[in-house]
Formats: structure tokens, C-alpha cells, sequence
């Protein structure tokens, strides 16, 4: 399988996008953290410090980046000759990660956009440009164009949706904790979710599970090698 020169080809350009992807989100986790800015613009959704980690959208690239890491580690072993391919684990971690950004990034174009003011361009602004933008579209990429495989099985599909499937928990644990007078106020319930009545967790979270899930076969449709 070494031998073959578009497998190692396509290693090599997804090991060039994985470093990318990895230095990348640990910019942009490090500005973030830090406060920094480099646009004149007040960021949204956005927080500092340990607070950053409430938001599925770090927590969803700081995974990605981490995948991104332990896959290009793999990567090298392959192209020195230390092992003969990638194993199916690898490529389920990948999906796992894609899916989370991926997820990510239609939440912010499909939904906050549209809720939020000044709409998705605001969303683009500071270190959220690499969160919302560009990182998942890089993982995206690298993961439908050169890591195409046959490794994963459609039940493996099933695991790209986990990320979501934990945020929530931790999201739902975080809305009910902060209940006052029979609601919950939007520093809590950052991404709106329950801002029309607690009883729409009830409706968001399962839809949340299907949208992730659907995330997840596609991304593994377009992954798939044809035979």
C-alpha cells in the first residue's frame, strides 16, 4: 500500500493541511484566551481565560486540532517506512473531529447568523474567522479529498456525532443549573437554544443528535473511495 504514489501523495498534502489546521486553532485558542484582538470590532461569542471552553466551538477545534496531530503523527510514521497504512481507528477519530467542526460551522451559517446582530460577518470577526471559517473548511477539505478511504463502515458513522452528544450534556446540566423564575438568561443559554421556553431542549437537543448524525454519513459519503 506504501508503494502506491497517490496514497503517499495524498499523505503528504494531508499531513501539510493537519500541521495547518493544528497551528492554526492553537493561534487562535491562544488569542482567544488571551483576549488578544486583530480587528477593531468587540467580539461575540467569544470569552477569555477558562471561559472559552463553554463554547462547542473551541471545544469542537481544540478536538479537531488534536486529531489533527495524532493523525499527522501517523502520517509520518507511514512515509518513513515505520508502518504500511493508516489504521481504521485513525480514520474514525478523523470523522469524529470533521464532523464536529463541520457542525460548527452550519450552526454559525444556518442558525446564529440569522439570530444574531449584525448577522454571520460578525461571526467572522477576530480569532472567530479561523474558529467558524476557515479551520473547518480546512478539515472538510483535507478529510473529503485526501483521506478518502474504505476503512470506515456506515455504523461507524455513529461516532461522529459523540462530540455533540457530550457538549450537550454539559450545555443541558449548564442551562437547567441556572433557572431563575422560569427561565434562563442568554449568559447562560449563549446559543439561544432555550431562549423561547426550557421545554425547546427538549425539541433542540434530539435535533441536534440528527443534524451531528447526518453530518457525519455525508462526510463519510464523500470520504468513501469508489471502487
Amino acid at each position: 500500500m506504501v508503494n502506491n504514489k497517490n496514497f503517499i501523495k495524498n499523505i503528504k498534502i494531508s499531513l501539510v493541511f493537519n500541521i495547518i489546521i493544528a497551528v492554526l486553532t492553537l493561534l487562535a485558542a491562544i488569542f482567544m484566551f488571551t483576549g488578544f484582538k486583530f480587528m477593531d470590532e468587540e467580539p461575540l461569542l467569544e470569552s477569555t481565560k477558562l471561559g472559552i471552553f463553554k463554547f462547542f466551538t473551541v471545544d469542537s477545534n481544540l478536538f479537531m486540532a488534536i486529531v489533527a496531530i495524532i493523525f499527522a503523527i501517523k502520517e509520518i510514521s507511514v512515509l518513513r517506512g515505520k508502518s504500511h497504512s493508516i489504521g481504521k481507528n485513525y480514520y474514525i477519530l478523523k470523522l469524529m473531529g470533521t464532523s464536529a467542526v463541520a457542525l460548527t460551522f452550519l450552526v454559525v451559517f444556518c442558525y446564529l447568523g440569522f439570530i444574531v446582530e449584525g448577522g454571520v460577518i460578525r461571526l467572522l470577526k477576530n480569532n472567530n474567522l479561523f474558529l467558524h471559517l476557515i479551520i473547518p473548511l480546512l478539515s472538510i477539505f483535507t478529510f473529503i479529498f485526501f483521506e478518502k478511504n474504505n476503512k470506515i463502515t456506515i455504523k461507524n458513522t455513529l461516532w461522529g456525532a459523540l462530540p455533540a452528544v457530550i457538549y450537550s450534556i454539559f450545555y443541558t446540566i449548564n442551562v437547567l443549573t441556572h433557572i431563575e423564575n422560569g427561565s434562563v438568561s442568554i449568559q447562560y443559554d449563549f446559543y439561544a437554544f432555550v431562549q423561547g421556553g426550557l421545554w425547546q431542549i427538549a425539541i433542540v437537543i434530539p435535533l441536534m443528535y440528527l443534524f451531528s448524525y447526518i453530518i457525519s454519513l455525508t462526510l463519510w459519503t464523500f470520504n468513501r473511495k469508489k471502487k
